[in-house]
């Protein structure tokens, strides 16, 4: 399990963190690799928490998420295989600030913090990866705050459904989204009730926007989508 884990880290991530580490290093992060399963919407850490583990998805979907005012939650990052999340508070020195839970069955492996930090403290490399990852999304959340806070309804909702089909594509059919929500956490990750999720999407399918059959989203009009994401 510990190397088929490690052999689909090798293979998709060519671009990400194991290509920048030494023999040496590749040998302790095996040795500490640990494969977790995690059901549908199981918490993999809480806010609260200790960050004690840099976790890499190898299978399934991720959310980060806040609970904000009167229990809603606030969807503020999704993840796709293979991403890293979780570290951000260890370098500093914080507890989690928010929570991570799986969007459908996942795999998930874990290297213990104490280890990654000695790694950045060697390989330089490691830990420009680091910074250059903070970095990004930091700008992405900037740019979350202002979308969430000053676009009107249908902006929000439009903008849900691109970060969506950019982060998980499209099914065979090149329509269908990859990944089944809620109409509930598709409105967490908008930004707004439910019941104003529900209206929009069905104001979206009365303009041939999209389709909505059950949790199963086709979008028709991409580009028009796009443009209500970036204008409305």
């Amino acid at each position: 399990m510990i190397k088929a884990a490690i052999e689909k880290v090798i293979s998709e991530d060519m671009s990400g963190i194991w290509t920048l580490l030494t023999p040496e290093e590749k040998r302790i992060v095996t040795d500490n690799f640990t494969v977790h399963n995690f059901k549908k919407n199981q918490i993999i850490y809480a806010e609260d928490e200790p960050a004690d583990h840099l976790w890499c998805l190898l299978k399934g979907k991720v959310k980060i998420f806040k609970d904000g005012v009167g229990g809603r939650q606030q969807i503020l990052r999704l993840f796709r295989p293979v991403q890293y999340f979780g570290y951000r508070a260890y370098f500093a020195g914080d507890p989690h600030a928010s929570s991570a839970s799986a969007f459908e069955p996942s795999v998930i492996g874990a290297v213990p913090m104490e280890i990654v930090q000695e790694m950045t403290t060697r390989n330089n490399s490691v830990a420009w990866f680091f910074i250059q990852d903070l970095s990004r999304n930091l700008g992405n959340s900037d740019s979350r705050i202002v979308n969430l806070t000053q676009k009107h309804i249908r902006g929000r909702l439009a903008e849900a459904l691109i970060v969506l089909r950019d982060n998980y594509g499209y099914e065979d059919d090149g329509m269908t989204l990859k990944i089944y929500l809620s109409r509930e956490d598709l409105a967490n990750l908008s930004n707004m009730t439910t019941s104003n999720a529900i209206r929009t999407l069905s104001g979206f399918v009365s303009e041939k926007l999209i389709v909505v059959d059950g949790r199963n989203i086709k979008i028709i009009n991409e580009s028009m989508l796009r443009k209500i994401s970036k204008f409305g």
